[in-house]
């Protein structure tokens, strides 16, 4: 009987720890995201300028705000939060903006990248849901369905 309890342990450690992970992947990217949309908020140029411009704002409002909603989670259930440029950077899945994007390319970036977070997303949700962490799970149905929207919203600006 010890050895299947220690081993039910060992599990749901190891579980625990992969949903950490999954968190910190998030947090980092978001982070990544973040930055990149500063970048194409104040290198956007063209005739689509002005509403860009305020997207691009009003995307990074958001990204903080849910980098923070994770890393704070993250803590509440006894993680620690990826807090430096150099962990963001070494653990986010998410590529960093090259300076040189068109608008459209920025916009196509964007919506890349919120494809990638919803799928990592819904990986989090489900070891969350293993773990019968609800509310882990249930911010980042929150968070993923925020994105969804977003990504539909851009891809219709690209008339896609």
């Amino acid at each position: 009987m010890t050895t299947v309890n220690n081993q039910s342990h060992t599990s749901e450690t190891t579980q625990l720890e992969a949903l950490y992970n999954a968190l910190n992947v998030q947090i980092a990217n978001w982070s990544v995201l973040y930055t990149k949309l500063h970048n194409f908020h104040w290198y956007v140029k063209g005739e689509n300028f002005y509403t860009l411009h305020a997207k691009f704002e009003e995307l990074y409002d958001a990204a903080t705000l849910h980098m923070d909603d994770v890393a704070e989670r993250l803590l509440a259930i006894g993680g620690r939060p990826v807090a430096t440029l150099k962990e963001q950077l070494e653990t986010a899945t998410l590529l960093e903006a090259t300076g040189s994007e068109s608008a459209s390319a920025m916009v196509s970036a964007i919506v890349e990248d919120y494809a990638t977070l919803s799928g990592e997303m819904s990986e989090a949700i489900g070891l969350a849901e293993q773990l019968s962490d609800h509310p882990t799970a249930d911010l980042l149905t929150g968070i993923r369905a925020d994105v969804e929207k977003a990504a539909w919203m851009l891809n219709a600006y690209l008339g896609r």
